[in-house]
């Protein structure tokens, strides 16, 4: 226990005070916006902003360009996002509501998904974050083989791929929120489980911890947007 408190608290002993309050504010902000999503409330978008915001200036600090790229898209997602729930589209002062993903937006979500993916590797590859001599089926045996060893050491040489990973699934998962898709908290969900170890590894508790309420709050805005949906069905 104690070796697992010194490994969440060592990366902090040498942080300044204000990056650790802005670190804590952005996880804060971060938590408040999923759960303003959860209940479908429009200011999901605002909070996220402030979160977002703050973490873009962080992930600069910290040199963690994958995860920077994520959150300044969050921020221009956000205002996307913003717009999209508030216009209204028809009569009656309504606005778009909570669906299904169809056969077109699955395939969006899978374009973002590996455009997304693929401008990371590409970026990763020209600051040597992961190695460049690796072919695609050699990247595969070293990511699965630094997994399967069970070494803090080797699981943290393959952090650039998780990020890879998981930049791909969120920017697919962001559309799909501002665009009042169910299916937007199973990638959140995804994501969220290969974030909470990735972060802790990278000495970030505080925001190790924000994913793992992320987890929990997904999962629960996951069932609340579905029993809407199968709600208005009934009525329909």
């Amino acid at each position: 226990m104690n070796d697992l408190i010194s490994f969440f608290l060592e990366p902090y002993e040498t942080a300044s005070n204000l990056n650790i309050t802005l670190e804590f504010l952005a996880a804060f902000f971060g938590v408040i916006s999923v759960f303003y999503a959860r209940k479908e409330n429009i200011l999901v978008f605002p909070t996220g902003i402030i979160s977002t915001g703050i973490y873009v200036y962080l992930l600069s600090q910290w040199s963690l360009y994958g995860d920077l790229i994520i959150n300044v898209y969050y921020t221009l997602m956000s205002i996307y996002g913003w717009y999209q729930w508030q216009k209204v589209i028809g009569g009656d002062h309504e606005h778009i509501s909570i669906s299904r993903t169809n056969s077109v937006d699955k395939l969006k979500a899978v374009g973002i998904f590996v455009f997304t993916s693929v401008f990371v590797i590409v970026v990763y590859r020209y600051y040597n974050v992961m190695p460049n001599e690796l072919s695609f089926s050699e990247s595969l045996d070293y990511v699965k083989t630094n997994i399967s060893s069970g070494r803090l050491e080797d699981f943290k040489l393959i952090t650039p791929y998780i990020d890879t990973f998981t930049t791909g699934i969120f920017f697919a998962a962001m559309w799909l929120m501002a665009n009042k898709k169910l299916e937007n908290w199973t990638l959140w969900i995804v994501g969220d489980i290969a974030s909470i170890p990735l972060y802790f590894v990278k000495g970030y508790g505080f925001t190790g911890i924000q994913y793992f309420i992320f987890l929990g709050i997904a999962i629960l805005g996951y069932i609340e947007w579905k029993r809407l949906i199968d709600d208005r069905k009934k009525i329909a």
